[in-house]
């Protein structure tokens, strides 16, 4: 593979230090803030994360304070964000740098990696960029520069394709500064060698792009192909008596885990609600008490990674409870103090009343 002329880093360190990003968790090195900061930008985008970092460590402002947070505060202060599978891997992570560091973050690329919900990639950064270590990250923006640079052939979702890019990040890295060539590799591409129309007229290393040369810039980075998306269909029963409302906690390992929502009724596909009302599950949550359908909300279809929801609210008024609903109901005008999936945040913002 041919190799790129000497000068790369210096280009991208300067382009990078003539403008980059002011972003809030680029004000310091303190590992704790990088770790975070890394952890809610997985799947996120920046602009999205801004406020969820400042809110994040005003309320939880050490590691002791992540670590000793209630679950249920804990999933609240991330509603909206998602993959909250993140959040409880950050506060096991959390509970283990105080039981096993003594309350201080690792300062070694190994032992930040054993940390529970932390990846190469996480590693990498938070070793770079918090201790200045010579580990070069790799994440959707570097493989699609690389790729490019490079005009690299090799689908970067099999393992053949990976280790070419780990060798590629790994050889180019700036071990004098690798926090700041790292944070440069990764704004290049979120604002230069963009996925689609990449600025390659403004492009400081366009000189020495092998895509650019040979013409398949919109070509790379390659991928073997996409995971099949699952289509479900979710009927969610908002059911209100005498001022509560009914909610329950999502369990298991589906998506959502922790969670709260109305009582759902998931089918195999599209279903109407006489069919819905006539099921057992139903007729358990409401017993013999008089209910009336007050409305119903289709609402838009919601697109996870590798799942499409189709969900729908009935929503349902009752004068009585029976005693599996009352062991559900909560005070209505406390739902909002419930973390729920952003589906039904919409729902209760856009569509409640």
């Amino acid at each position: 593979m041919q190799r790129l002329p000497e000068g790369l880093k210096e280009k991208l360190c300067t382009w990078y230090d003539a403008g980059h990003r002011d972003l809030p968790w680029r004000q310091d090195r303190e590992p704790y803030h990088v770790w975070l900061s890394e952890i809610m930008l997985q799947q996120t985008r920046v602009e999205a994360v801004k406020g969820y970092y400042a809110r994040f460590l005003t309320e939880l402002p050490t590691i002791a304070a992540l670590a000793d947070c209630p679950p249920d505060r804990l999933t609240k202060l991330w509603e909206g964000l998602g993959y909250y599978s993140r959040v409880r891997n950050l506060q096991k992570a959390a509970q283990v740098i105080m039981d096993e560091h003594g309350g201080a973050f690792p300062e070694t690329y190994e032992a930040v990696r054993a940390l529970p919900g932390v990846g190469d990639y996480t590693a990498a950064a938070v070793a770079s960029m918090a201790f200045g270590l010579p580990y070069a990250v790799l994440d959707g923006n570097v493989f699609r520069v690389l790729a490019r640079l490079f005009d690299v052939e090799v689908p970067v979702d099999t393992g053949a394709g990976r280790r070419i890019f780990v060798e590629l990040a790994q050889s180019l890295l700036d071990t004098e500064r690798p926090g700041t060539y790292n944070q440069a590799l990764m704004d290049f591409g979120a604002l230069l060698c963009t996925p689609a129309q990449p600025r390659c007229g403004e492009c400081p290393l366009a000189g020495c792009c092998l895509a650019l040369a040979a013409g398949t810039v919109a070509l790379r980075p390659v991928k073997q192909g996409r995971t099949k998306v699952r289509e479900r269909w979710f009927h969610y029963l908002h059911i209100s008596c005498e001022g509560r409302t009914l909610l329950c906690r999502r369990e298991g390992r589906d998506i959502w885990q922790g969670l709260y929502e109305f009582p759902l009724l998931e089918t195999e596909g599209p279903a109407d609600f006489p069919a819905l009302a006539a099921r057992s599950d139903f007729r358990e949550l409401l017993g013999d008490a008089e209910w009336r359908l007050v409305g119903t909300v289709v609402m838009p279809r919601h697109q996870l990674s590798h799942q499409t929801i189709h969900a729908t609210v009935y929503r349902i008024e009752t004068p009585s409870l029976s005693a599996a609903a009352a062991a559900l109901a909560v005070d209505t005008a406390a739902v909002g103090d419930y973390a729920v999936p952003r589906l039904l945040e919409r729902y209760l913002l856009e569509y409640d009343g």
